[in-house]
């Protein structure tokens, strides 16, 4: 349980190929320890000249190094010496022709070891981890990564119990083999102790040859279908819908028996004016008053019906209080009054 595997060592031989190419089953820990040797030179030598990989192809007489770097001119130095000064100790080393071949990377914000030692080099100066982390992840997403993921363990910000903290964005599958999956590791050697900084970048999926569709793991979600709704399409005067009922007569638009009917946020509501045959026909279902105020057609008419209308909703309003309280009898009593008075005038 807990066991974590090398993301690049996992896809070795599916997508990924070997850091070191040469094959003797008889000398095998010799050629295994002059790798080593060559690779731990090399580090010691430049390792403030952003080196990322170092691969080695050997035969019995011959060495090939390739240093991928992101500061190229650091390591050739000025007029070929630092190569040259290089490639006379690893000959001193193993004892054969060596050839050295000095490889530029292009977008360093996209290589996991260079990422981390950004990081590293920035707890080294004090600044805030998360200010760090925070910072290389946006620039390596900015770059077009798929995913990146942070982590950094020790005494944060010189506590006294040391601990672990990360930050991801985008996506990171490590057991999708086909995900091309860069890993970085370094050890910032602050005051307090040291801290070690991980990152993983997804840079996207390797397909088979001759395969020609999209990314079966794309990151962008396919677009939202439009609504069949008839409702909220056009604005057409019969509601906020634009079929005939909206919902099917059932909802808030247009002129179904629903809650928005013609009376409602159908017809007479936010969409426009209403007919003046369903308006009439709308206020004749109404109260007494407002059928009187449509027949009469009078300013003294329109008043009675407002008065009454006033009056009913007062006494239905305020008759609901308990009977054991005085108070709501008498304005039960005045409301009715009111609505008496109020239909005597409409008349």
């Amino acid at each position: 349980m807990g066991q974590k595997v090398h993301p690049e060592s996992l896809r070795v031989g599916y997508i990924h190929d070997w850091k070191s190419n040469w094959f003797n089953e008889r000398s095998f820990a010799d050629y295994l320890d002059e790798d080593i040797q060559i690779r731990g030179h090399i580090i010691r030598r430049l390792s403030h000249a952003g080196l990322s990989d170092i691969t080695i192809r050997k035969n019995a007489t011959e060495v090939e190094v390739n240093i991928h770097t992101a500061r190229p001119g650091i390591v050739i130095g000025k007029s070929g010496s630092e190569v040259d000064q290089l490639r006379r100790d690893l000959h001193r080393i193993t004892r054969k022709q060596v050839k050295v071949n000095i490889l530029e990377i292009k977008r360093p914000e996209l290589d996991a070891r260079l990422v981390a030692q950004s990081i590293a080099e920035q707890l080294q100066n004090r600044v805030a981890f998360r200010r760090a982390m925070k910072r290389a992840l946006t620039s390596a997403m900015r770059s077009g990564a798929k995913g990146v993921r942070v982590q950094v363990s020790g005494r944060l910000g010189g506590a006294e119990m040391a601990r672990t903290e990360g930050y991801s964005d985008g996506r990171v599958p490590l057991h999708t083999l086909r995900a091309d999956i860069d890993y970085g590791f370094h050890e910032a050697r602050t005051t307090f102790g040291r801290i070690g900084v991980k990152c993983w970048i997804n840079k996207g999926e390797i397909m088979p040859e001759g395969y020609t569709g999209a990314e079966l793991t794309s990151m962008e979600e396919p677009a939202p279908q439009a609504s069949e709704r008839g409702g909220r399409g056009g604005r057409d005067g019969r509601g906020r819908g634009g079929g005939p009922g909206g919902r099917d007569g059932r909802g808030r638009s247009g002129g179904g028996p629903g809650r928005g009917g013609a009376a409602g946020r159908g017809a007479a509501g936010r969409s426009g004016p209403a007919p003046a045959d369903a308006s009439r026909g709308e206020r004749a279902t109404g109260p007494p008053g407002e059928a009187a105020a449509v027949a009469g057609g009078g300013e003294e008419a329109s008043r009675g019906s407002e008065t009454t209308g006033r009056g009913r909703s007062r006494s239905s309003g305020r008759s609901r209080r308990p009977r054991g309280s005085s108070g709501g009898g008498t304005e039960g009593n005045g409301g009715e009054s009111g609505g008496g008075s109020g239909s005597e005038q409409g008349s």
